[in-house]
């Protein structure tokens, strides 16, 4: 896997334009993760952001909805420790992600690419205690599929997140929620190996 700087997004009425500044700022792989729409609407918007990221060059990714992924011709379907698990995703013909949360989920993993994190707490995944920069180091020198760093990385500490080994990071409010989405895209990037 080549991409190194992953943005998760959900559903919003300028998704499109997020999605296209995000990439022309450095962003390399793009993941609709959106639990509220019906599944018509965001069949729908899936295959709108599908075309947008083909003209583009980048992979789709689906979250947990791998019968979605398929209709929508993504690329990559990304499944949590408590979804479907991977083997089964796998069954749809996509490849696949996995978020783990410790070691033993990390080396468990049989996904195309893992995340690891959260780093640090967000509020993207409240529920969940942030596992610090030791999981990073521990990912870089055990990991045996390509991973991304998750949880709470942004321009402020993202140089960190790289320092503990991390050459691949995921974000979401660093972009989502920046002024000027492709000026966030590149500092993010340009602080990557």
């Amino acid at each position: 896997m080549d991409s190194r700087l992953y943005l998760i997004t959900g559903a919003r009425p300028d998704l499109a334009d997020l999605i296209e500044a995000a990439v022309s700022g450095g962003v390399d792989i793009v993941q609709i993760r959106e639990k509220e729409l019906p599944d018509a609407e965001l069949l729908r918007l899936l295959r709108e952001m599908r075309a947008l990221t083909r003209r583009l060059g980048v992979p789709l990714v689906v979250n947990d909805r791998p019968d979605l992924a398929v209709l929508a011709e993504a690329d990559y379907v990304h499944v949590g420790q408590d979804d479907l698990p991977v083997e089964a995703a796998r069954r749809f013909g996509l490849l696949v992600g996995q978020s783990t949360h410790a070691q033993a989920e990390l080396h468990a993993t049989e996904a195309d690419y893992a995340g690891v994190g959260p780093v640090y707490e967000t509020p993207t995944k409240e529920s969940r205690p942030a596992v610090g920069l030791e999981y990073v180091h521990y990912a870089a020198e055990h990991a045996r599929v390509p991973w991304f760093a998750i949880g709470g990385i942004d321009e402020t500490n993202v140089r960190d997140v790289v320092a503990a080994g991390a050459e691949r990071i995921a974000v979401v409010r660093a972009i989502t929620e920046a002024p000027d989405t492709e000026h966030a895209a590149a500092a993010l990037r340009a602080a990557l190996p």
